[in-house]
């Protein structure tokens, strides 16, 4: 079993930045694939960016790309996404998941076990 607590959402302007972090614990993280998703109001939840176990590996959405950074850091079983250049699109409740299958940077997910609370982006003037 493993326990995913996100943090870090909240209210920003447009042009700002924001750090979600995803504390996990109860598993092993440096073995687990790791991924932020995302569901704004009316929406199905999508994708938008992965790591896999050692952090080699990347995955991010188009939408996503350039703007967003996935990271992790195995020493303190964190997973982080900076997220830059924020616009109002990007509003919605993010997600993070873990996924046994460590070895890839999934992107779908069905493939993830576990799932966090969500924390709430809100971009807006």
């Amino acid at each position: 079993q493993v326990q995913l607590v996100e943090s870090g959402g909240g209210l920003v302007q447009p042009g700002g930045s924001l750090r979600l972090s995803c504390a996990a614990s109860g598993r092993t993280f440096s073995r687990l694939g790791m991924g932020w998703f995302r569901q704004a109001a009316g929406k199905e939840r999508e994708f938008v960016a992965a790591i896999n176990w050692g952090g080699g590996i990347t995955k991010s959405a188009d939408a996503v790309k350039g703007r967003f950074t996935i990271s992790r850091d195995n020493a303190k079983n964190t997973l982080y996404l900076q997220m830059n250049s924020l616009k109002p699109e990007d509003t919605a409740v993010y997600y993070c998941a873990a996924s046994a299958s460590g070895n890839w940077a999934q992107i779908h997910s069905l493939l993830y076990d576990y799932w966090g609370q969500g924390t709430q982006v809100t971009i807006s003037s």
